[in-house]
């Protein structure tokens, strides 16, 4: 029972890639949670969570995305590739990225982030030049249209911001959002991709792709308000950078498969 229990409910939708279910979503979102707080008990006494530690690590979510469609296009094989599907492709970036931070913060301590971001910048552009030379581009368009739509909306959302005194790295988790939304829209409606995640699709099987970008606009709109209060600096902005993780990770791994139509 125990073994049926958690190969319908783990096991066969990573083997199969049948998405998330509610079962295994609340499982890994409480792992995440627990995951998180470690992670930032250990960090915040070492590295402050400015914006230099967010550009730094920016090139590893990115990364991580690309890796994610070498997976997607059929590079890896079983058992290695569930290694690279999520929940565990963030454990395999974070077991990169982890230790390039600390050590990068022991070698060089105020400029940790120039060190850090140039691993994550290589690791980054070697993938994705693996990617370019081995698959075709076949919908380029995607690129430009979910930015485009994403910049329109960050651009609604910043009047807004300014309102209600968010920084700019309140908006650039908001725009990393809309990003997903957006690319999660044009690859529903246009491309006949479908809904990993329990809530949107839910939400997308109801109302229709489009209903993803009003219902981020509101939600983060409202989490970013809240979180704004905190008064803990270092608190504050770690979990907008988790937030910024969760946002930027899909919406980059979602444009680049479409893109290569993968």
């Amino acid at each position: 029972m125990i073994w049926d229990f958690i190969k319908k409910y783990y096991i066969d939708s990573i083997v199969y890639k049948t998405g998330y279910n509610p079962v295994n979503t609340v499982t890994w979102a409480i792992i995440l949670i627990l995951a998180v707080y470690a992670i930032y008990k250990y960090l915040s006494k070492r590295v402050s969570f400015d914006e230099r530690f967010f550009i730094s690590n920016v090139p590893y979510i990115l990364f991580g995305s690309f890796l994610r469609v070498v997976e997607d296009a059929g590079f890896l094989k079983p058992p290695v590739s569930y290694f690279f599907m999520s929940p565990f492709i963030y454990i395999v970036v974070f077991c990169i990225a982890f230790p390039s931070l600390l050590l990068s913060i022991k070698l060089r301590r105020e400029n940790y982030w120039k060190h850090h971001f140039a691993l994550g910048t290589i690791l980054a552009v070697l993938t994705l030049t693996f990617l370019l030379f081995n698959l075709r581009i076949i919908h380029i368009e995607v690129l430009p249209t979910a930015t485009a739509i994403a910049t329109f909306t960050t651009a609604l959302f910043y009047p807004l911001a300014r309102f209600l005194k968010l920084d700019r790295l309140s908006i650039s988790v908001f725009f990393s959002h809309m990003l997903d939304a957006s690319a999660t829209f044009y690859g529903i409606t246009y491309l006949n991709y479908w809904e990993l995640h329990v809530i949107p699709r839910l939400l997308i099987n109801q109302f229709g792709a489009g209903v993803l970008i009003p219902t981020k606009f509101v939600v983060f709109t409202a989490i970013l308000w809240i979180l704004e209060r905190e008064k803990d600096f270092q608190l504050k902005n770690f979990v907008k950078f988790v937030l910024l993780v969760l946002g930027l990770a899909p919406a980059t791994r979602d444009i680049t498969r479409m893109v290569f139509y993968v």
